[in-house]
């Protein structure tokens, strides 16, 4: 099993017509959620961040094409009936059911549409990766393939299935992420685990700067696989979560290279954060690694406006990894080979450590380049 499916009582199903597409998936458990962080938000999200107060889920309808934002109370209402519609797809309580939305902000919702595909769907439900797969297809947009994640750990699996490509920024992107263990959580640690998580992996993706209205985590325990050790979980649903992490960045839109940024050496962990995410988020170092261009004075340069205090003077910085690793600046000195430097920048995952001499912090960010298709892209994304 490639994901979400290998968790017991995890079933799946997902139509595309065009642009529109539809995904339900039906397993019961405690439940928590993360949201974007934007203020506006989209109405699903405000029916989500209400109902997952109750800590359970039975299943989740999800649309893509529309995003049902900047859609006042219509939308919210819209997004209700959706929740309706899945209901009776899935067979479970209106009120245990998770609505997430992505596409076109500012549209109203194909009620109709909706409806029929979860009926066409609703008796394709199965336990298979097959049904995954179409789950997972159903909730792209801009994305280009499929992003699945399964962490195997003592006697228990965590699970997920995301889409993610454009507006994607911390904190979180515009990503839908449905996640899943067989593990048995209380809701309380459950909830903290998946905060902990999204702020170390979704909210440290950066594509293009944008923070979506629509960004939405579901994480659902089934407690099929018994209790488990509570740091043995957090540790397992972060590199799930990670995994899914690295696939959005990966796949950025218009993106021909992944880029990964390891801060080591700061204050705190949330100041390497803060500077790792300010690197991969400029749009220069984004341009100059399309370009294959080692101009690393722009990574020093981005690293100084995160507002985070080190001394410029002290740093390291390192680009590669490995034995094919290339110094570009040791303690402060310039000691770059310019054509190993370009040369570490050929492959489809360029990376950079940048290490600030300022204390023990550590972190990692991830994003892509920034290339002509990003633009083609989005400048005729709703024509």
């Amino acid at each position: 099993m490639r994901s979400i499916c290998a968790i017991e009582g995890v079933e799946a199903a997902g139509i595309r017509e065009g642009r529109y597409g539809l995904a339900l998936i039906r397993a019961e458990g405690t439940a928590a959620g993360v949201f974007t962080s934007n203020l506006v938000r989209a109405a699903p999200i405000e029916l989500m961040m209400d109902r997952i107060r109750s800590g359970r889920l039975s299943g989740v309808i999800a649309n893509s094409g529309c995003a049902n934002a900047h859609t006042g109370r219509r939308g919210l209402e819209d997004a209700a009936a959706m929740a309706a519609i899945g209901a009776r797809a899935l067979g479970v309580d209106g009120r245990e059911v998770g609505v997430a939305s992505t596409g076109v902000i500012g549209r109203y919702l194909d009620l109709p549409l909706i409806e029929r595909q979860a009926g066409a769907i609703a008796g394709s439900l199965a336990h298979s990766e097959e049904a995954e797969s179409a789950a997972a297809r159903a909730i792209m947009t801009t994305d280009l393939v499929e992003k699945h994640a399964l962490v195997r750990s003592d006697g228990f699996s965590v699970a997920g299935i995301v889409k993610g490509s454009g507006m994607i920024a911390p904190n979180m992107g515009t990503m839908l992420a449905f996640l899943y263990t067989d593990a048995a959580v209380d809701q309380t640690l459950l909830a903290a685990a998946l905060r902990l998580a999204a702020d170390r992996t979704f909210n440290r993706v950066v594509v293009d700067g944008d923070t979506s209205t629509n960004d939405i985590a579901l994480l659902t325990a089934t407690g099929a696989a018994g209790r488990v050790e509570p740091n043995e979980f957090e540790r397992a649903l972060e590199a799930c979560c990670r995994a899914l992490a690295v696939q959005i960045a990966a796949d950025g839109e218009g993106a021909t290279r992944l880029i990964e940024v390891n801060v080591r050496g700061a204050p705190e962990e949330e100041d390497a954060a803060a500077v790792a995410r300010t690197v991969v988020g400029s749009p220069l170092v984004k341009t100059a690694v399309y370009g294959e261009d080692p101009n690393w004075g722009r990574v020093i340069a981005a690293a100084g406006r995160a507002g985070v205090e080190f001394d410029p003077y002290a740093v390291s910085l390192v680009i590669g990894e490995g034995e094919s690793a290339v110094p570009l600046v040791t303690r402060g000195e310039i000691v770059v080979d310019l054509a190993r430097a370009k040369a570490a920048m050929a492959g489809k995952r360029v990376v950079f450590t940048l290490d600030l001499a300022s204390g023990e912090g550590e972190a990692t960010a991830w994003g892509c380049d920034l290339t002509e298709r990003y633009v083609e892209i989005n400048g005729k994304y709703t024509t």
